[in-house]
């Protein structure tokens, strides 16, 4: 995706990355309703729509904060289709069978596809780590969001009030432990397709 050309909608996404209001509300106007009368029709109503809404900001902010996310397709798109596969998974999730898929509605552009198969792996793969960082230990959930939070070994050693090379190895230590919960999951296998 490195020679693709940005799509002018990149603006969605830096205004997203810099919590620009205006940005926000525009994609809530112009991108939001489609959205909601696609779940409307598919089994949802009003408030599983501003879920799956809600959802995919935040893993379109966190991909793009994390990793960079340049978009090569239109917002529109890219958008829609997000939300779409969060509703159908969701609908999976509860084993509601009545899905109609209005195929018209999706864009047949492969950049939006593409994009939005990264994000949506990005999510899960986000939501995987997350439930598994949640059977930690406490030590080792603290050490390892003051690792985030703080640069320095050292100084994450004296914030938890342990010596640097016990902090290294403790460190070492739990991300193991938390990268063996991530890969015996049963999820691991299915988001590494």
């Amino acid at each position: 995706m490195g020679d693709k050309k940005i799509h002018e909608d990149q603006k969605y996404i830096d205004g997203l990355l810099k919590n620009n209001s205006f940005i926000i509300q525009t994609i809530y106007d112009k991108f939001v309703p489609k959205v909601v009368n696609y779940i409307k029709q598919n089994s949802g109503d009003i408030a599983q729509a501003q879920d799956i809404v809600q959802e995919t900001i935040i893993t379109i902010y966190n991909q793009a904060k994390e990793k960079g996310l340049k978009l090569t397709c239109p917002f529109d798109a890219y958008f829609f289709l997000l939300c779409k596969r969060k509703w159908l998974n969701e609908l999976k999730k509860n084993n509601k069978k009545e899905v109609t898929i209005n195929e018209e509605v999706l864009s047949k552009d492969d950049d939006a596809q593409e994009l939005a198969f990264e994000t949506s792996l990005f999510g899960e793969k986000q939501a995987l780590f997350n439930e598994m960082f949640l059977k930690l230990g406490t030590a080792c959930k603290d050490l390892i969001k003051a690792t985030f939070k703080i640069k320095s070994m050292e100084e994450v050693a004296a914030s938890l009030g342990l010596t640097y090379a016990y902090a290294r190895k403790k460190k070492s230590l739990c991300i193991g432990q938390l990268t063996k919960l991530v890969q015996e999951s049963p999820k691991f296998n299915q988001l590494n397709y």
